[in-house]
């Protein structure tokens, strides 16, 4: 048998060649790049702050801020400088070390994450100052990693923030926090898997450079629906903001902070959503690279400094998604919540990963179109058939649930409990009415009249 080369054999070489090209910008336009994203994500912050509070007053038939600035374009300005002139209030009760680096913790995380995100090619360089370089700071063989290192590192700061407090209500939200964000993590984690089976490199360059001609929230779209999910989950946001929900934890984790502390809670929430929406337009909507119809006919689309427009309206694109959930969608209960998390996302990732391996390694091995679908899609079709026809047999069989005992006992168990469907409430004795008859009458014939 003749010996034939490795479908991926040369990934490894295309990856080195394309980090080739980092590592040799001077000091000073390190310095600068690293503003630069500095300078994006907190710009980015400012006009998205506005933006959501503009959007959702606009689909709830509401004016929104319309007073700081013409149209209320200052609005997110003013309540910068407005939450750093506040009282810095410290509990007693508070760990103060911790207290005070709990908000240092969860924001600068936020902000490392970016300096892996590509902004264009990095072989087609441009000139800083008469310098060429890659519009990107940096980049390395375990990117994906690092994203989820730093994003992993931002749960301490909310967990520290909850427990230093000394307080009962913020200790729960950064508990729910916790388990929200590590339950969330690991669907990530798993769709980012999938995208370093399907391209071979775990550099956020090479895969944007992988993404040719097609996207991969075409060729993995489980992997960019479960990302999707997870990203606002791992964010805090609406319809999943349990951990600082209003109506059970008085504000959850950051119960206790005000002035700056409070503002850098709130700009690590904004710079998390800028981050999440730049990993996905890097790894599943083709990064830097201008959509189909514009690429079609403009070659030089993807040249020069053009590619930065193209992520940055993918971007505000993923950032108008989380503003529209929040203005659509109501809030989930725990439960609700962390059973999408282990019982949806976590199985379909894993199935989803099997059949990605199974695909990329029955491709490498030569196999074509028809073959690939058959030893993977069969199996998983009859999988799918077999849980199909066990849930129907299940519910046929059910017995029906007998109905509770009409008698109810409220103290049962020496405590009040609510009654169960189908159980009512004894009756409450009351005292006779102490208002005239003719009053009674009025009011019961004033509430038949509304009735009816």
């Amino acid at each position: 048998m003749t010996p034939t080369s490795h479908p991926l054999a040369g990934y490894d070489l295309a990856a080195y060649e394309t980090l080739g090209f980092f590592g040799r910008d001077p000091w000073w336009l390190v310095l600068l790049k690293a503003v630069f994203c500095f300078a994006f994500l907190v710009g980015t912050v400012l006009v998205a702050i506005i933006f959501e509070r503009k959007v959702v007053a606009w689909m709830q038939l509401r004016i929104g801020p319309n007073r700081n600035g013409p149209w209320g374009l200052l609005q997110s300005l003013a309540d910068g400088v407005k939450l750093a002139l506040k009282e810095d209030l410290v509990v007693k009760g508070a760990d103060k070390a911790v207290y005070v680096l709990a908000p240092i913790v969860c924001a600068i995380p936020a902000f490392m994450a970016f300096a892996v995100i590509p902004f264009g090619p990095a072989g087609d360089e441009v000139s800083v100052f008469g310098t060429r370089t890659p519009l990107q700071l940096t980049d390395f063989p375990v990117a994906l990693l690092y994203i989820l290192a730093t994003a992993s590192v931002g749960i301490y700061g909310i967990v520290l923030a909850g427990w230093s407090s000394g307080s009962t209500y913020p200790l729960l939200g950064g508990l729910r926090s916790s388990a929200q964000m590590i339950s969330y993590e690991i669907a990530m984690g798993l769709s980012f898997a999938a995208v370093f089976i399907y391209s071979g490199s775990m550099s956020t360059s090479e895969i944007v450079a992988s993404q040719q001609p097609t996207w991969f929230a075409v060729l993995l779209p489980v992997s960019f629906i479960v990302y999707v999910v997870a990203m606002i989950g791992e964010t805090n946001r609406a319809p999943f903001d349990l951990p600082e929900a209003e109506g059970e934890l008085v504000g959850g984790f950051n119960t206790e902070y005000s002035s700056l502390k409070f503002a850098m809670f709130m700009l690590a929430e904004y710079v998390n959503m800028v981050t999440v929406s730049a990993v996905a337009s890097t790894l599943f909507l083709g990064g830097w690279r201008a959509p189909w119809p514009v690429s079609a006919f403009w070659e030089g689309a993807n040249h020069g400094w053009w590619p930065m427009l193209w992520l940055t309206a993918k971007i505000w694109l993923l950032l108008f998604g989380f503003v529209w959930l929040r203005a659509t969608l109501p809030r989930f209960r725990y439960d609700q919540f962390m059973k999408i998390g282990w019982k949806v996302l976590i199985p379909v990732s894993l199935v989803w990963l099997v059949m990605v391996a199974s695909v990329r390694a029955l491709r490498n091995e030569g196999y074509g179109f028809g073959e690939v679908v058959l030893y993977v899609g069969a199996p998983v079709g009859a999988l799918l058939l077999i849980g199909l026809l066990r849930d129907a047999l299940k519910h046929r069989k059910e017995p029906e649930a007998e109905a509770p005992s009409a008698e109810f006992d409220p103290m049962a168990g020496g405590y009040p409990v609510p009654p169960l469907p189908g159980q009512q409430l004894p009756p409450v004795p009351r005292r006779p009415s102490r208002a005239p008859k003719q009053l009674q009458d009025a009011l019961n014939g004033a509430d038949h009249s509304e009735g009816s």
